[in-house]
């Protein structure tokens, strides 16, 4: 059975969705594309410099 007193004593509440947003938004996550991204723009300055 569920314990709904101590469930209660969990309980946590959720953020508000302003500041949901903010801490997704605020977060600095790379991913595959941006590293791939990164890596082609790195190359064309090294191929432009050796020109």
């Amino acid at each position: 059975m569920i314990n709904f007193e101590e469930e209660l004593k969990k309980f946590h509440p959720s953020l508000e969705i302003e500041e949901a947003t903010d801490a997704i938004y605020n977060q600095d996550m790379t991913d595959m594309a941006d590293l791939l991204v990164n890596m082609i723009k790195e190359q064309r300055v090294v191929e432009q410099q050796m020109m």
